[in-house]
């Protein structure tokens, strides 16, 4: 279960706080030792690089999401204003959170607060791309190769088996998940950021989905082009 503690940490001396861009609060995470099994693990989660095509079990689901993909769509706008971009994003950043066990609107809220969704952003400390993802991880888990951390699937991938990694090591402690993630474990500012930032990306499902696709209508037509 994902717990986010309630009350606020002692801040820890000596931890820095490095902004890329006025929306975007960029840290590092730690190159710590890994367990053999873990290394293997990790490496085995982002190995797969298939393009992120949604599978579902029943037209209902699909209906959500296609739905889900029009509301975010509609708020990313601003940002990322060519449609094609931005389906392709929120698409990819919906199947990595989920193959993750993640919230995708917990990750889209990490997005915006480590990067404000450029895929190019550098932080002071070498962190990359949308989710800021250190050089070191190329090396430990990947091909040793971290100029991929600039591919889309790559960043997203990457950032969400270490956040859920992070999560596992933290027992589902969402709060301390977070800051390890950033490097800055204990303290409650990056946390409560990517919590407010959050918000903008919740989704809820308005009413019961109907029990299937309107007749000769295909999933897409209904409710939720972008």
């Amino acid at each position: 279960m994902i717990t986010r503690r309630a009350c606020l940490r002692p801040l820890l001396a000596g931890t820095a706080w490095c902004l890329v861009g006025s929306p975007a609060r960029a840290g590092g995470q730690l190159e710590e030792p890994l367990a053999d099994s873990v290394r293997t693990a990790l490496t085995s989660a982002v190995a797969n690089s298939a393009p992120p095509i949604p599978q579902f079990a029943d037209p209902d689901g699909h209906i959500k999401y296609l739905r889900w993909l029009g509301a975010m769509s509609h708020r990313l706008r601003a940002r990322k204003p060519d449609t094609s971009e931005r389906r392709e994003f929120l698409q990819t950043a919906w199947y990595e959170s989920k193959r993750a066990g993640l919230d995708p609107g917990l990750v889209l809220g990490l997005v915006q607060v480590e990067s404000a969704f450029r895929k190019y952003a550098v932080s002071p400390v070498g962190a990359r791309g949308y989710m800021q993802v250190m050089p070191f991880w190329s090396r430990l888990i990947g091909d040793g190769d971290p100029s991929a951390l600039f591919h889309m699937q790559t960043n997203l991938r990457f950032g969400c088996v270490i956040l859920r990694h992070y999560l596992d090591r933290e027992r589902g402690d969402l709060f301390l998940a977070l800051g390890r993630y950033n490097g800055s474990r204990g303290q409650p500012q990056y946390p409560d950021a990517v919590f407010a930032a959050s918000k903008a990306w919740e989704w809820k499902e308005e009413g019961p989905p109907p029990a299937s696709p309107l007749p000769g209508v295909p999933p897409e037509k209904v409710q939720g082009g972008a």
